[in-house]
This record gives structure tokens, sequence and C-alpha cells, in this order.
């Protein structure tokens, strides 16, 4: 245990004003308290008033270190004072007290106190070192000379970097994950992260990506956690936070709201979690989740689970095309060479997933593991029965709730029937149920609606064409990853599956813009932007060309009334271009690399090149340049 790991900034005071020793013990005890590992200042100060009625902690040579070992402390810390008058301390030799080391420890903590305190007297002996803290000029320059004092007397010590200044685990621990897993997932997280080292706050941050969990919260991490800020728009595991203070919001928050969240959290501010026994996936009540919230994060389970088989199902797919020879027989285009029939067997395979994963992730996520089947078999109804997407949509919603029906009907049933419960009852009468529900009440009409809204989309032409992909360009950039952004998103993954490629085409252009555009102004018009912003432009130009909408976000929070409508004209632009052009998409991702497979590619990459320029052009006309370059 390092005294640096203890000392957090928040709580040394180079100038302490004190003319008494019980003067003293107050502003040290402020000082502890600032770490906000303290849940109660009072019993710590008595604790540390009872130690020195024992003996006085004044050592003598112009230090006093005060200590205590309390229930009111959480997590062991430190804090350091410097009185440059001195303070009778009635310390053994009868000197004032200049420099003040207060530590506190909780109860449970082995001699952790006793190990600081050693360390403290031995490097404290120099007097040469003393005078250093006594005069240093800054907090900086005072833990800095400690850090090099106790390396140079504990030699044998393998120095690690210092990350967690306030203890030896993180205060603060969090969770961010969004439906896809991409943007607002790390965006989340560097803001909560950026957020605690500029509050002084110790934070460990848990990434639920696309590629699986990162930077996983350890089990002696939470134990020793003041709070955990969980920041997700998709189930994550919850089990392992029983008993512990939680703060449970959406991404965006983590995002927009990490000050706030931050300071809640050093404080404590949140209720105890309490797991309810489900799956390891479960989720708590969201505190500020509307019912509306709950169906879209329900969607956008589903949504997120299905995309890795839309995605490599249509680009196989569309490498089909891409690879045949039209001429051999125009009926069969796609099949007709021998690889060009392989991939677009195998891209058709994975594409087929597409409506049983949406349905089955929608259902798990209401009714957890029990309705994951029932939701598998109503998306290969509405698949197979011709209801298409939003056939298979509500079949998830309904199987969930089916699911969640069940549960409280068998509730009475013996406690010696519950591990069949979901292995056969749930199952069981799910499957059957939504089979009733799917086969005649839901399908008949969706199936005639989805119809309808096919015929629709081919009888459109000309104007009415270009006045969707405006439409659907614009929506993609109102919100940047929000629920109008996902609408028109999905609306353009329901399209290929009505063989309505052009759609894909214009939402993706859409989505490509605002990010590009953001790069754009930053690059050309350096003098609305400060050098920060200039900085991170640079990496919207990868955002952008990968079909990362979310890339602009900063910016769009930053300055809304500018930023926002300057990207919705971009995106509108490119959306409506593309439908002009009669560019195709079969593939729901991808940004510049699936441009290859992109009919009318060329003009494709036109209409993209000019909306960013026309979302540039508005967001340079619509920002003022800054009255002095940052």
């Amino acid at each position: 245990m390092r005294i640096i790991d203890l000392l957090s900034k928040k709580s040394v005071e180079l100038n302490l004003h004190a003319s008494t020793k019980l003067e003293s013990i107050d502003k040290m005890v402020d000082l502890v308290n600032n770490s906000g590992n303290l849940n109660d200042q009072e019993e710590y100060k008595k604790a540390i008033i009872a130690r020195e009625e024992m003996s006085t902690t004044g050592i003598g040579e112009g230090v006093a270190i005060p200590h205590a070992k309390t229930k009111a402390v959480n997590n062991a810390c430190l804090a350091a004072g410097v009185s440059k008058n001195g303070v009778d301390y009635e310390s053994f030799d009868g000197s004032l007290s200049h420099l003040f080391f207060m530590i506190a420890a909780p109860e449970g903590a082995n001699d952790t106190h006793l190990e600081v305190l050693s360390r403290l007297s031995t490097i404290l002996m120099d007097e040469d070192f003393r005078n250093n803290l006594i005069n240093a000029s800054s907090i900086d320059e005072f833990i800095s000379l400690i850090d090099k004092k106790e390396a140079e007397k504990f030699p044998e010590e393998e120095v690690e970097e210092v990350i967690v200044v306030d203890s030896k685990y993180p205060k603060v621990l969090a969770v961010t994950a969004c439906p896809t897993g991409i943007a607002h997932t790390f965006m989340a997280a560097e803001s909560l992260a950026k957020m605690g080292e500029k509050k002084g706050v110790s934070i460990k941050v848990e990434t639920n990506g696309s590629s699986g969990a990162k930077n996983v919260l350890t089990k002696e991490e939470i134990d020793n956690a003041t709070c955990i800020i969980v920041a997700a728009d998709k189930k994550v595991e919850m089990a392992r936070f029983d008993g512990k203070k939680v703060i449970i919001t959406k991404v965006a928050n983590g995002i927009h709201k990490a000050e706030e969240l931050i300071e809640r959290a050093e404080k404590g501010d949140a209720p105890i979690y309490s797991h309810t026994g489900g799956g390891a996936g479960e989720e708590s009540s969201n505190e500020d989740e509307t019912s509306l919230r709950k169906v879209y994060k329900h969607l956008m389970n589903g949504v997120s689970h299905m995309l890795p088989f839309v995605v490599s199902g249509g680009i196989l797919i569309a490498l089909a095309f891409l690879f045949d020879d039209y001429a051999i027989n125009p009926a069969n285009f796609g099949s007709n060479t021998p690889l060009a029939a392989f991939l677009k067997g195998i891209g058709d395979y994975a594409f087929g997933f597409m409506l049983p994963i949406l349905a089955g992730y929608i259902a798990y996520s209401i009714g957890d593991r029990p309705a994951l089947v029932v939701g598998f078999v109503g998306g290969v109804l509405a698949k197979e029965g011709g209801a298409g997407f939003l056939g298979a949509l509500l079949a998830g919603f309904i199987a969930g709730y089916i699911v969640l029906g069940l549960k409280r009907l068998f509730t009475n049933l013996p406690q010696s029937l519950d591990g069949i419960k979901p292995v056969l009852l749930f199952p069981l009468f799910g499957t059957l149920l939504i089979g009733i529900v799917m086969t005649f009440i839901v399908m008949p009409p969706v199936v005639f609606l989805n119809n309808a809204m096919v015929n629709f989309l081919a009888t459109l032409g000309g104007s009415s064409k270009i006045l969707l992909g405006l439409v659907l360009g614009g929506m993609m950039a109102v919100d940047m990853g929000g629920p109008i952004n996902k609408a028109a998103y999905v609306f353009g993954v329901a399209s290929l599956d009505a063989g309505q490629y052009e759609i894909m085409a214009a939402v993706m252009a859409g989505g490509m813009v605002p990010p590009l555009a953001i790069a754009l102004c930053t690059t050309f018009f350096k003098n609305r932007f400060t050098r920060e912003q200039r900085d991170s432009g640079k990496v919207n130009y990868v955002m952008g060309l990968s079909f990362i909408t979310e890339g602009a976000i900063p910016f769009a929070a930053g300055d809304p009334l500018h930023v926002i409508p300057a990207c919705v004209l971009g995106s509108a632009t490119a959306g409506a271009l593309s439908m002009l052009f009669n560019a195709a998409l079969r593939a729901p991702h991808g940004g510049i690399f699936v441009v290859p497979v992109v009919s009318n590619p060329i003009m494709y990459l036109v209409a993209i090149i000019i909306g960013s320029l026309v979302g540039m052009i508005a967001l340079a006309a619509l920002k003022k340049p800054l009255d002095k370059e940052a």
C-alpha cells in the first residue's frame, strides 16, 4: 500500500489555518471528508479525538499524524495539511506542528493505517524533505515529493503506474452499453472517465461493446466501490451489484450528464440495488425510464442482435451480384456462376435468420431466457407467413409478454416443479400460444399491410421517391443515434426484407454525412472551432466513412442550434440525391467499405460528397468565428 494511493488532491491543503489542536483536527477531518470516503464525519472525528486522549499523535520534528480505524470510514484514505505558522499539537518534543497527515481506515481493514503510519514516520525523518513539503508551491508538487521519497526509501517495492488516487480500488465504478455497442457505449465511457478525472474521483468504466465486455469490473472493485453507475440501453449483468448503491440510467446520460452522475456517485446518492434472481443479464428498473423508453430498449435489444446476421448476409448477397454474369441468365441473376451461387447461398442462410433473431431477442429482453424460444418461433411464423419485419417485431413483444403472463400464472405451483418451468412449461405453453396468436390474430392484417406497403414503395418514382430519400436522410441527422435516427434506420433494414434496396442506400448516405460535414468544417473553417474541437474533428472522418453517425454527437451536444440544422440539411441532400441516382444497397451497414456493392457506386459517392459539402457550408455559415483562436 503506497502513500499516494490513499492521497487525493481534494484532501490536501497547503495553507491550513488553525490556531489550536482542536481546530486543526476539525480542518483535517474536513479534508478527509472531501475524499468522499466517510459515511459519518462526526463519528470519525470522535474516533480521532478518542485516539488523541490515549496519547498525542504529534510525533515531534514539526509533524503530527492523527489516525483512527472506525466503521465511519468506507475506504482507507489520507489527508495532508501544511500550517505555515505551526500549531501546538502537544507534541512529545514541544515543537509546533507544521505538517499534518490524518489517516482514516475502515474496520476490518487489517493494519492498513499502521502500515501507512510506519511509512510516513520513516520518510518524514528527513529534515530537508519536511522543509520541501512545507514550501511546496502546488498540490501536484507536494504529492510528487512524497511519491519520489517513498520510492527512494522503499526501492525493493515495484512501483506501478498509479491510476487510482483515492484508494487501492476505484471509488466509483461504471458500466456503459448501447444497443449496437459501437459508438454511444464508448462515448459514455470516455465522458464519465474524463469527468471523474476532472472531479478528482477515481473511476473505472466497463464497456459492453459489440465485441463483448472490456475492462470488466472485478469482485474486489465492486465490494470496495462507493457507488456504481449503470448507463445502459440494453441488458447488462446486474446480479454482481446486489446490495450496492447503483445509479441506473440511459447511456445518453452517461454522455451528456456525466458531471451530475459522478457527483451523485461520489456522495453515494443512489438506492441500494436488490437483485431479483433472474438471469445473468437481468436489469433493474431505470429510475428515469418511461414505458415508451422500455419499449424502445426492448426493440433495440432485438435490432442489435439481428444486425450481425443482416450485415454478413447482406454483404455476401451483394457480392454474389457483383461477381455474377447477368448475361448468362437474367432471371437467375446472382446465382449464375459457381462463385456467385456459393456466396448467395451462404448469404441467404445468414440473412434468413434476421426475423427470428429480431423477435427472439425482443422477447428475451422482456421475459428473459424462457421467452427466447417463444420469440424465435414467432419470428419464423412471421417470416414464413409473409408478415415480414413488422410481423416479427410484433411477435417479439407478444412472445415476451406471454412468458411474463405464464410466469405469474405458474407462481403458485409446488416448489418441486420449479425446475421444469423454464425447460417445459414456459416453452411448451408459450410456443402454443404464440402460434395461435400469430396465425389467427396478428398475421392476417399484418400481411395485408405489409403487401400494401411494398406495393406503395414499388410505385414511388420521380419526386415522390426523392422526397422519401430527403426525409429519411434528414431523420438520420436529427438526433444522431437516438430514437428518430433509429426509426429511419430500422425502416431501411425492414425495406431490405421487402426488396426496396434504394431506401437502405439513402439511409446510410444520410447517416454518413453528419460526422463528415463536421470533419470538413473543422478542417477548412478552423476559426469556428477550438483546438480541442479541431483535433476531435479529425476522428470524424473515420466515423463518417464507417457509417457511425454518433461521431457528431459531441459537437451537436455542445452547439445544437447550429450543428443539428446544418447536419440535417446535408443528410437530407445526400438521401435525396441517392434516390435520384437510383443507388441501391443490399447491406445495412459498412459505410465506405460496402460502396463497391452499391448499384451506381460513383454517383452514390457523389451524393455523399455533395451532402457533406452542403452540411459543411451550412455549419460554417451558422457558426460565427471565435473571438480568439483557442
